[in-house]
């Protein structure tokens, strides 16, 4: 059995993994999917301090609190800056990191250095005219390849406000995560703004592996993202 911990990206929750948690599960591993702080479940929690650094104790208290070792951690979109800032501090925990359409930061950088900024300006934009200057709506209003529209509805439905600073602050690293192996796991018809991202884990050689589905595969195609997780886990590779 392994343990595997999922990171949510941006505007979700630990709900979106329900369909990947079964499917682990089912084939006998265990699987822990915590919300970030002001998120999902956890809105209620969203102020203007909440940031990066607020979401990295989140995850790394769940692995302290539930006294998990041996670990893969995944984070998806949003949650590779988080699982990144993790692995940083609680690296005796974790076996392996796998980074789903994910962005990949290095030491001092921010999602304000990784994405277009022509994102980076609708949300803002959006902050200040409807999040009372640090809460970001969620600016996405179409289904992704291959989503029906019912699962559409009961996938935005469920979305909330982002922290704004969990965009803007830094992620600082000592590099005592470094030696952790790394896998990069793309989406063929995912977001491009991780495309530097991936790029950036094709150069440094990590294992690279692609799913046909869109951006948020976890909720499209589930079994595809399981099929993955489970040659990770049980063949030792992708």
């Amino acid at each position: 059995m392994t343990t595997l911990v999922w990171v949510h990206g941006a505007w979700g929750g630990g709900w979106e993994w329900r369909w990947v948690r079964a499917g682990l599960r089912a084939a006998g591993h265990d699987v822990f999917a915590p919300t970030l702080t002001g998120l999902g479940e956890r809105a209620r929690l969203i102020s203007p301090e909440v940031g990066l650094s607020t979401h990295i104790q989140d995850v790394a208290a769940v692995l302290r609190y539930e006294d998990l070792h041996d670990v893969l951690l995944c984070g998806q979109s949003y949650g590779g800056m988080v699982v990144t800032g993790v692995a940083d501090r609680e690296s005796g925990r974790i076996a392996h990191l796998v980074y789903l359409d994910a962005l990949v930061p290095v030491d001092g950088e921010s999602m304000v250095d990784l994405i277009p900024p022509e994102l980076m300006e609708i949300v803002r934009s959006a902050a200040r005219t409807k999040g009372d200057g640090y809460r970001m709506p969620c600016p996405f209003d179409q289904p992704e390849p291959g989503m029906s529209d019912e699962l559409f509805a009961w996938y935005s439905a469920k979305m909330t406000d982002h922290p704004l600073r969990a965009f803007e602050e830094p992620i600082w690293l000592t590099g005592r995560g470094d030696s952790i192996p790394r896998t990069y796991v793309r989406c063929l018809q995912g977001e491009e703004a991780v495309e530097s991202s991936a790029e950036r884990a094709r150069q440094q050689g990590w294992p690279y592996v692609e799913i046909d589905g869109p951006h948020d595969a976890q909720v499209v195609v589930p079994d595809a993202v399981v099929t993955v997780l489970r040659n990770i886990v049980e063949a030792g590779g992708p």
